[in-house]
């Protein structure tokens, strides 16, 4: 039992590079031009998906962007020349199955993060961008995991996010500065 937790964070890790492994800027391009082109983004995502897209929302605030999460009260109406970002480990969840249809039917452009092959939001999606990383109730060919339901692409995720963030940062050629003048200074 001692050496459990260096031996469960060194898997937990081992599957985290084999997912980064099989990805490169070929795989997240369409998604950082993207972004780096809308001035709109609204983000979706569930869970503990859900927890790391909120992140990446504060993040591109920070870059400049108008970003809302879809879930908050004042999130405003979504229209054309507008991009929808949606994280869905199976890319088939109900409601953001809903959601990203609406958003879709009023002129955005869905954004779908996903490791699965199957679900009925790679049918509405303008853009994939495939993390393969294991995740609760997906389908396909990702990096298999020993870890607990949806965890490893949760934690892709995580990163995933932050790594976009620095590309978009230099891109745009934001300076840190900045960020930091946008951050909340109420606390």
């Amino acid at each position: 039992m001692e050496k459990r937790f260096k031996e469960l964070s060194t898997q937990a890790m081992s599957e985290l590079t084999e997912v980064f492994n099989r990805m490169d800027d070929s795989t997240v391009r369409p998604l950082v031009d993207e972004i780096k082109n809308t001035s709109r983004i609204f983000l979706l995502a569930a869970g503990r998906e859900g927890l790391a897209t909120k992140s990446f929302a504060m993040r591109l605030m920070h870059l400049g962007k108008e970003a809302f999460w879809i879930w908050d009260d004042t999130t405003p109406s979504i229209g054309k020349g507008d991009l929808m970002i949606c994280a869905c480990g199976s890319a088939n969840v109900g409601h953001e199955n809903y959601v990203a249809d609406m958003a879709k039917k009023n002129g955005a452009k869905l954004a779908l993060i996903t490791p699965s092959s199957d679900g009925f939001l790679l049918t509405i999606a303008d853009m994939v961008t495939n993390i393969p990383a294991a995740a609760y109730k997906a389908v396909g060919d990702f990096v298999p995991s020993k870890q607990l339901m949806g965890n490893l692409f949760e934690q892709a995720l995580f990163i995933f996010y932050d790594v976009l963030v620095m590309m978009l940062r230099e891109e745009m050629e934001i300076p840190v500065e900045d960020m930091i003048a946008r951050h909340r200074n109420v606390e």
